[in-house]
């Protein structure tokens, strides 16, 4: 009886490390795969992760024990384990079992076998009980090490795919390469510029958030081919020299900067670098080619003085008198917006679109800037312009019977938090602003989201905020602002802040829902 217990243990044990393992490689790859990242998500996550894994470290001590009532305890504490760690079907993005990510796994159960076995085979002495512990303590950050132990082979993986990637770029000399980086507005002005080049050119763009250096190379390897005239590429970048990496590889002639702002000070750890990074694009542009420059971001004006004379520069705002390509007279409603805009010669043009927003209207004129300038008249762009539907999750609107949703959930910068309240703050209906707050933003994560607090105090009726602790900054913004705190809800989930939300009254009125920012799964 006693070796059957042992051999349940075992499997119970063995089962809720696999669970905790998948867990932990889904956090490990929301952190982009980024040791210092997910180092830094571990320590300010320690407690939550360790209570995921308590069960299996209270089991061991029971282990020793030895005795069948202690053994009867150790497997039902490897049960509980499971159960905390199992798979769930809730996650806003689950993990993709990318090979990267089945190589991670074989090395990770290696690893454990190993440990495993020479812990049996070594016997249940004193050392070896402190390793056990020590192996189940340092779990969160063990994959970093199965990170590390792969490396070598993952670098050889990838030279080998980005050499092809490049030997494509380099056989299609006549493909024009557009590049956009930015903190915020990269993806909208990414699939903006497409639609209006698509009206004469056979564009390919990078999908999705495929903006790092391998998702580019996944885009030229799978879907760049020879009949494409020009390949838009959106950048990304966490740290200095990411975008540069990505430049060296498709060599841009063409550039925008979208945006330059707090992203990411938890990786770049400070505006500066930011800064730097973005504008690694307006390095790479050639002297044939030009560099779009949104002039209404402080901190791209501020920086584009060292490319004069250097680099062709074109600007792009709403707020800029002196920008080349400026959307002015903007007017917005329910039904989209409309604004003017003058082509080089200075004749005046009238755009409509379905979206709303000035930040939206601000990435068009960026996206129209660059398409004039490739050769499509400005009078040929009016009919694309109000064509042009919202990126999905970026003000996105949804008529939902009694409600409206506004979806902004992919934002999570200051600016578009506040265009986006701007834009509830035009309804006529019961406006309800719904938030986690924002992230990554360093040493700022305080003071931006109690600015946006501030902000977004005269712009609601109501407040439904998402977590009590990572929302105390938007809290503490709207208090300061005189907002009534008995129309601030707080809750720990989509789900219950939906739910609070049913139960607002309505006076017969319809409600307005304002989601800006849903948090990643390793926030949850």
């Amino acid at each position: 009886m006693h070796t059957i217990f042992l051999i349940l243990w075992l499997i119970t044990f063995v089962a809720g490390y696999g669970c905790f393992l998948n867990y932990i490689l889904h956090m490990f790859q929301q952190n982009s795969y980024k040791r210092e990242e997910h180092l830094h998500w571990v320590k300010v996550n320690y407690a939550r992760l360790m209570g995921k894994f308590l069960f299996a470290l209270i089991s061991v001590p029971f282990l020793w024990v030895g005795n069948s009532v202690c053994l009867v305890i150790a497997i039902l504490c490897n049960v509980v384990t499971i159960l905390l760690n199992k798979p769930g079907k809730t996650a806003k993005k689950p993990l993709v079992y990318t090979p990267r990510v089945k190589r991670m796994i074989v090395t990770a159960w290696l690893c454990f076998l190993i440990v495993l076995a020479c812990f049996f085979l070594l016997g249940m002495n004193q050392v070896m009980r402190l390793v056990c512990v020590a192996c189940l303590v340092i779990l969160p950050v063990w994959i970093t090490v199965i990170n590390g132990i792969n490396h070598p082979v993952e670098e050889h993986i990838n030279r080998g795919f980005i050499k092809e990637a490049s030997d494509i770029i380099e056989s299609m000399p006549g493909l024009t390469i557009i590049g956009v980086t930015g903190s915020y507005g990269k993806t909208s002005v990414k699939y903006f510029l497409s639609k209006l080049l698509s009206t004469k050119f056979n564009v390919l763009h990078t999908p999705g958030n495929y903006n790092t250096t391998l998702g580019v190379v996944r885009t030229i390897r799978g879907e760049l081919k020879a009949y494409h005239d020009i390949f838009i590429c959106e950048m990304g970048a966490r740290q200095v020299n990411d975008i540069r990496e990505i430049c060296d590889l498709v060599h841009p002639r063409y550039g925008i900067i979208t945006s330059i702002g707090p992203q990411h000070l938890q990786s770049f750890h400070t505006i500066e670098n930011v800064v730097k990074t973005k504008f690694e694009l307006a390095d790479a542009i050639p002297s044939d080619g030009c560099i779009f420059l949104n002039n209404d971001n402080s901190y791209i004006a501020a920086h584009k003085g060292q490319y004069e004379g250097k680099t062709r520069i074109c600007t792009y705002g709403v707020e800029d008198t002196e920008a080349k390509y400026r959307a002015y007279d903007i007017t917005v409603s329910a039904s989209g917006s409309a604004f003017k805009m003058k082509d080089a010669q200075g004749k005046e043009y009238e755009f409509n679109t379905r979206l709303m927003g000035k930040h939206n209207v601000e990435n068009i004129a960026g996206a129209i800037a660059v398409a004039n300038t490739l050769g499509i008249a400005m009078e040929k762009l009016i009919y694309p312009v109000r064509q042009l539907e919202s990126v999905p999750h970026r003000l996105q609107l949804q008529n939902q019977g009694n409600r409206i949703i506004l979806d902004d959930s992919y934002n999570s910068n200051k600016n578009g938090f506040m265009a986006a309240l701007d834009t509830l703050q035009g309804f006529q209906e019961i406006r309800i602003l719904f938030t986690p707050g924002m992230v990554e933003l360093g040493e700022k994560q305080y003071s931006e989201n109690k600015e946006a607090g501030v902000y977004a105090a005269d712009k609601c009726d109501y407040v439904v905020l998402v977590g009590r602790e990572q929302t105390k900054p938007i809290y503490d913004g709207l208090l300061e602002a005189g907002f009534p705190e008995h129309k601030i809800i707080i809750v720990e989930g989509l789900m219950e802040g939906f739910d609070r939300i049913n139960g607002i009254p309505s006076e017969d009125r319809k409600k307005v829902v304002l989601i800006e920012n849903d948090l990643p799964d390793n926030y949850s």
